[in-house]
């Protein structure tokens, strides 16, 4: 029995409100999201999924910011665009291409402190589909929703992600 209580967060049965109103919010903005890509780009409604799980269920943490949101997003546009530029006459060069832009944009987004781990995906699906005024617009979209739904509910919005103490163990030894 006690490894069944170990599966889940103690903190869901007195706040299990706050647990499925933000996962609903977070579907409802992935909707949205997919809707204005209109499946132009799957990669990128992926990585915007992937920022939808981040502020919704840790919007407190830094990468949860409006700036790092918005951000890392703009940062993986801008290099998966212009990576996307770059011709690749062989699939191993165009891996090659595709793994450059995710490095870049990861590199730009640590040096500018606009870190957003799901925006490396952006730079990789916008490079994989080429740079287009629909994937320009989803993104936008999907990152101006995602961030707008944040901050008018902030104060509504718990962290449904533990915070361990990084001098512990998931065992709890040190």
């Amino acid at each position: 029995m006690a490894i069944f209580e170990r599966a889940f967060d103690q903190r869901f049965r007195p706040h299990w409100l706050s647990y499925v109103l933000q996962s609903l919010l977070a579907a409802g903005s992935v909707f949205v999201v997919l809707v204005a890509l209109r499946q132009q780009n799957l990669v990128v409604a992926a990585s915007l999924a992937a920022t939808a799980f981040t502020v919704f269920t840790m919007p407190s943490r830094v990468t949860a910011s409006p700036r790092n949101v918005i951000g890392g997003h703009l940062v993986g546009l801008a290099f998966g665009a212009a990576f996307a530029l770059i011709p690749a006459q062989s699939a191993l060069t165009q891996d090659f291409v595709y793994a450059l832009a995710v490095g870049s944009a990861m590199l730009v987004m640590a040096v500018t402190n606009t870190e957003h781990p799901p925006a490396a995906g952006t730079a990789l699906g916008v490079v994989i589909a080429g740079f287009s005024l629909p994937v320009v617009l989803g993104v936008v979209v999907g990152v101006g929703v995602l961030t707008l739904i944040q901050r008018l509910l902030r104060p509504l919005l718990r962290d449904l992600i533990l915070v361990r103490d990084p001098g512990v163990r998931s065992d709890g030894a040190v």
